[in-house]
């Protein structure tokens, strides 16, 4: 394992002041591999040593506490594990809750039966999850590892390495509809209603898809299944052997592995009190063994899930591929393989982007953190993972969100909190100056930035950064020629650095920008009977955001170019109205 990857925590997360803003480098970098790429290491450090702010950080934790509670009517999880960063630097690292906290659940009374006090284990930095579908991604992987090889064509037909998986006119899907969930799918079937490995390859065999091969996107914890016996059939292993010596033994990821050992049990969170109906099998409470009814009659090893891990070691196999593939020492994919990762495959199915094996820009987990390139997984025991390499951050999140039961848990709203205080706390710097203004990040809100009437003036200029989510986030620039009684679009043209200029001719943007700021220009239309006034208008829908919108810079120029209002100047800049936009130096 690489320098520091293994350190236990430093200083609380939140020491130190504010550092670094977007788009800067904030990576440790360790020693360079012969093929010049980084080889960045972990270590456990501030939110000023990792480039964040403090502040959303401090407030990422109060919030994954507010879920401990009920949310509204149950705990959203026992436990959880908290950890962030960016770079090399892990500036946040939290266990709060409880790993064990109930002995059954009592769905008479839709209560959990809870341990007494004695009897019961808090969670620590180190408690192991059950993964769940983020096991997905080493399945996934591994897989890329095949290809790079050249042992597995990622656009070969499934029966070119499993003949009998043709069945059910499954024919025509490749390796990678399996990879991008396009197969055709159904999500899952009761593989553990068989009772012998050869009945359960013969449901999947013959399964007939529910959309034609490469037609739909369908998530499908079959597809992941088979590519497990993929990966079995042309390396001769199993995929337990084949996680561990292709990537956790070569990371160092001592605590992340399929079937984890007995005396590992008081390290893991216990999850479900499994039990008919709301189970498929009965099990009683589900502590030190997988969660998933076919991932247990699989006896715990299987392609979609099954993995148990730590956030640590998680931190290192997202540090792992933020760095093009390689940790330390360590390389177990190219740069190019990792690109395949990050890289949509699903561009047919809009809202349903898909690199191999990850998913990408899904705003219902990743928040504010969502890009393009984006690209994370969750599980349903509550665990999530994503990475931003706009930003290099990284979130883990994991949760023991079935404990006692999966119907106390709803929705992502944890995950999504997480996300959008990290988001927060990668810093915005204004291109001149200290302070920028900012529309902050609150679903469903709507502010004004107006600027006052500037007789002569003639055109209008500022700098402007945005990333809101497609279709439900905007700012608008508008005019109004009646001292503000009416307003209407202004439309206006952005330059963004080493690109050529682009109009907006309805005077709105919105979706994503690059994160970069640019240069904006607009005419100001002709006055009446008052002096022109110019306002920005911000406005969100729906239950997700984007990182905001910031403005910086305004000033309004007469026909030769002179300035006659420049917020930047004390005396200008009290004069602009806000209302719902704060002054920010982030």
């Amino acid at each position: 394992m690489g320098a520091g990857s293994e350190l236990g925590p430093g200083p609380e997360a939140g020491a130190g002041g504010e550092a670094g803003g977007e788009g800067e480098a904030r990576s440790t970098a360790g020693a360079g591999g012969g093929d010049g790429s980084r080889r960045t290491t972990l270590r456990w450090g501030s939110a000023r040593e990792a480039g964040l702010l403090t502040a959303p950080l401090r407030r990422l934790v109060a919030e994954a506490e507010s879920f401990l509670r009920p949310s509204p009517d149950h705990p959203w999880y026992a436990g959880a594990v908290l950890l962030a960063g960016r770079g090399g630097t892990v500036a946040l690292h939290r266990a709060i809750g409880t790993a064990v906290r109930y002995a059954a659940y009592d769905e008479r009374t839709d209560t959990g039966v809870e341990l007494p006090p004695e009897r019961r284990i808090p969670v620590t930095e180190d408690t192991v999850f059950d993964l769940a579908s983020v096991s997905k991604l080493f399945t996934s992987i591994l897989a890329v590892r095949q290809i790079e090889r050249g042992a597995l064509d990622l656009e070969a037909r499934v029966t070119a390495y499993l003949p009998e998986f043709g069945g059910g006119g499954k024919e025509e899907v490749t390796v990678r509809q399996l990879l991008t969930h396009t197969s055709g799918f159904r999500p899952e079937i009761p593989l553990y209603r068989e009772p012998t490995r050869e009945g359960k390859l013969r449901l999947l065999w013959q399964e007939a898809p529910v959309h034609a091969p490469g037609s739909a996107y369908l998530y499908s914890d079959l597809n992941l299944i088979s590519l497990q016996l993929i990966l079995e059939e042309i390396t001769g292993h199993g995929l337990d052997t084949l996680l561990h010596d292709e990537i956790t033994a070569p990371l160092g990821m001592h605590r992340t592995r399929f079937g984890p050992p007995l005396s590992w049990r008081p390290e893991i969170a216990a999850t479900e009190d499994a039990r008919p109906p709301w189970s498929g099998l009965d099990r009683g409470m589900v502590w030190g063994e997988v969660h998933d009814e076919n991932a247990y009659a699989l006896g715990g090893v299987a392609g979609h899930a099954g993995v148990f891990s730590r956030a640590r070691d998680l931190a290192v196999l997202a540090r792992t591929l933020l760095n093009g593939g390689a940790y330390g020492p360590a390389r177990i994919l190219s740069p190019a393989s990792v690109e395949l990762m990050f890289t949509d495959f699903n561009t047919a199915f809009p809202g349903d982007a898909h690199g191999l094996g990850f998913e990408l820009q899904q705003y219902w987990y990743m928040g504010a953190m969502a890009t393009p390139r984006t690209a994370g997984h969750t599980g349903f025991t509550g665990t999530g993972l994503v990475l931003d390499p706009t930003t290099d951050t990284f979130l883990i999140v994991l949760g023991n969100s079935v404990h006692p039961v999966r119907s106390w848990r709803s929705g992502s709203a944890p995950r999504v909190a997480a996300a959008n205080h990290l988001a927060r706390a990668v810093p915005v710097r204004p291109p001149r100056g200290r302070t920028a203004w900012f529309s902050g990040m609150t679903p469903g809100a709507t502010g004004t930035l107006t600027l006052p009437p500037v007789p002569g003036a003639a055109r209008g200029e500022c700098a402007l950064w945005w990333d809101t989510v497609p279709g439900a986030g905007a700012v608008l620039l508008e005019a109004s020629r009646d001292g503000g009684a009416t307003w209407e679009p202004l439309p206006f043209v952005t330059d963004r650095p080493g690109e050529g200029p682009e109009p907006h001719p309805s005077g709105a943007v919105g979706g994503w920008s690059g994160r970069v700021w640019h240069r904006l220009t607009a005419e100001v239309p002709k006055p009446i009977a008052t002096p022109v006034r110019l306002r920005w208008r911000f406005t969100t829908a729906g239950r997700y955001v984007g990182r905001g919108v910031y403005i910086a810079g305004m000033r309004l120029l007469d026909t030769d170019g002179r300035p006659l209002f420049d917020e930047a100047r004390s005396a200008d800049g009290a004069r602009v109205e806000a209302v719902g936009w704060i002054r920010s130096a982030d």
